[in-house]
């Protein structure tokens, strides 16, 4: 069985990655990329879909132990997790150096103290735990191949098969190292060259020292925003620079039900808001390499802009079941792919809009593609903002008049307005600013409640949604108006849970309600962290530190989030780890930061 959400740990190579849970197993890769079948698939099954065990021996009736501790090196991707043992200490040093040819996931077990019996257990599946390989040495070299994959084993110790199983035992003294490494290599192509993991390691350890360099914030809470920005970094897809919501897909946002999606492809709006927390902490390289990813995925089609594209820029990413794995603690089904990729969600139009602007106004090198791009874009919402559609939350019901879906129109002209004042462009501008009036007074009367002060979910709604906190953040009304202090207050009476945490909207229990969906679901991360921002906007800067604070405490020891926090449960839910629970964090620490809002 799996380990909890927040029992693992995330290694990568900004082209794909692991998970590796406290007990030294990696029950989830995909190879060769974020979005390419599972070698191990572990996480959504059992051990009969694939895992990889590198820890201290254990008896038969007894299961694996869990690391007594473990940390990342320093500011970087490498994981170092110990074993306090009755024969002594040993370390195993997991990472997956940034790559320069074939994927490789590297294992390095370290005697501390004592003589410590080791175990390493390697069990390959393909397509998601589908397929057994064939499994055969080469040259001294284990190899498993299957269709058009095939991964190479590499180690200096004995290895031997069992139970369709590559295992190896062995013992590590004091200051002795051992060293495991796995290589993918399209089956067909000639073995891939044996790497030096020592290398490897330094080489690693270099790159992410290097990059971490570039940061710009040292404020409080540096710790967290440092391991957020390593973790948005990670789920960068370095050849092209598209950004993974997460590496994930089919985490449950309810255990045991059916809220299990893909999120290994590049959302515009998860893409956007990384990018704008990245270009305020000075990271310009990765905001250049998204807009150009862009640019290439809409290409000259801006009016049928989707809302995720594959990180190469797919367009197609038809979802799929599959009925072989029984899903992360029965939590069924497990889908691929992604079948929102088509739906109108007029929200991207801003969140993308407002991601060009940032980067133009921190001096990001002007592409006269990109300004064309932003023009096109608010032509088309000049016919199209006032339809129906699904929403930032891409519910499978109904389409509605969102209001957040007609704020963020609203951002999307502000934005290429200013983009015109400024002179880098031409366009239309009494004509752009009497739209954007029209939306702003469209939101005002249809999206507001008069006798409750406060915005709906969607026009003629009750429904109170946690999209609204974004109102004052994007500009569209000051903070101190009376609307959004009613806004925010009726958010924290009706969607928070007891622990002050906010839900995305109300959700229906056994019926399907307004996202078209059965069962609920936890407490929306990302929407908390915009409740501490709006908090401190409004004065009540206390009140902000201390959401704020309460939400780091819900980051596992490694300092990871996934989706969403389930307050029955106390644990970690959806995909793991989540770019959109880390945005916020990190912009509400800039803003706490800011406003001088922060303990000690």
């Amino acid at each position: 069985m799996a380990g909890r959400i927040e029992d693992y740990a995330l290694i990568g190579d900004m082209q794909t990655a692991a998970l590796v849970c406290r007990d030294g197993t990696v029950d989830w890769l995909c190879l060769p990329r974020f979005d390419s079948h599972a070698v191990f698939a572990g996480l959504l099954g059992t051990e009969e879909h694939g895992f990889w065990r590198l820890g201290p021996e254990h008896g038969e009736d007894a299961g694996p132990p869990a690391a007594t501790r473990r940390t990342y090196r320093g500011d970087s991707l490498i994981l170092e997790s110990e074993w306090d043992t009755p024969r002594g200490t040993v370390r195993v040093i997991d990472f997956m150096p940034p790559r320069e040819g074939a994927p490789q996931l590297v294992r390095i077990v370290e005697g501390v103290s004592g003589r410590v019996p080791m175990r390493s257990a390697l069990r390959m599946r393909f397509s998601y735990g589908r397929i057994v390989p064939w499994v055969h040495k080469v040259d001294g070299r284990t190899v498993a191949v299957a269709g058009p994959d095939s991964v190479w084993l590499d180690t200096d110790e004995e290895t031997y098969g069992e139970h369709l199983t590559t295992y190896s035992d062995f013992t590590v003294a004091p200051g002795e190292r051992v060293a495991f490494s796995i290589t993918w290599e399209p089956s067909h192509k000639a073995p891939p060259p044996l790497h030096e993991p020592e290398h490897a390691l330094e080489a690693t350890a270099e790159f992410w020292r290097e990059w971490v360099e570039h940061c710009t914030y040292h404020g409080p809470y540096r710790e967290a925003v440092v391991r957020s920005l390593i973790t948005l970094k990670a789920l960068t897809y370095a050849p092209t620079g598209g950004i993974v919501a997460a590496p994930t897909t089919s985490l449950p946002e309810d255990i045991g039900g059916s809220r299990n999606w893909d999120y290994r492809f590049t959302w515009l709006r998860d893409a956007a808001i990384t990018l704008s927390s990245l270009l305020r902490t000075g990271y310009r390289e990765e905001a250049r390499a998204w807009r150009e990813w862009l640019l290439r995925a809409v290409a000259g089609d801006p009016e049928n802009l989707q809302i995720m594209y594959g990180i190469a820029g797919e367009r197609e990413l038809g979802e799929a079941e599959l009925d072989w794995l029984p899903g992360y603690e029965n939590s069924q089904p497990v889908r691929v792919g992604n079948g929102a990729a088509h739906q109108l969600q007029l929200d991207v139009y801003g969140e993308v809009t407002e991601a060009l602007h940032l980067a133009h106004m921190t001096g990001l090198a002007r592409s006269d593609y990109a300004a064309l791009l932003q023009l096109k874009l608010i032509r088309y919402l000049e016919t199209h903002w006032d339809q129906p559609d699904e929403g930032i939350w891409e519910v499978r019901g109904p389409r509605r008049h969102f209001v957040h879906s007609k704020v963020m129109a609203w951002v999307a002209v502000d934005r290429t307005i200013k983009l015109i004042e400024s002179g880098d462009v031409d366009g239309p501008l009494d004509r752009w600013r009497e739209l954007r009036d029209d939306i702003h007074r469209d939101v005002c009367e249809k999206g507001y409640d008069p006798e409750r002060n406060t915005f709906t979910q969607s026009y003629g709604s009750k429904e109170l949604d946690a999209s609204l906190l974004l109102i004052p953040q994007m500009g569209f009304l000051p903070p101190d108006d009376k609307r959004v202090v009613g806004t925010i207050e009726a958010i924290q009476r009706e969607l928070s849970t007891e622990d002050g945490f906010v839900l995305r909207y109300p959700t229906s229990g056994d019926d399907a309600g307004v996202d078209g969906l059965e069962g609920d679901e936890g407490a929306f991360l990302a929407c908390s962290f915009w409740l501490a921002d709006d908090l401190a906007m409004i004065g009540r800067v206390d009140e902000a530190r201390e959401l704020f604070e309460k939400l780091l405490s819900l980051r596992n020891d490694l300092g990871l989030l996934a989706e969403e926090w389930d307050p029955r449960l106390q644990r970690q839910v959806g995909n793991f780890p989540q770019a959109f629970s880390h945005v916020p964090l990190i912009d509400t620490a800039l803003r706490l930061t800011a406003s001088g809002a922060y303990g000690g």
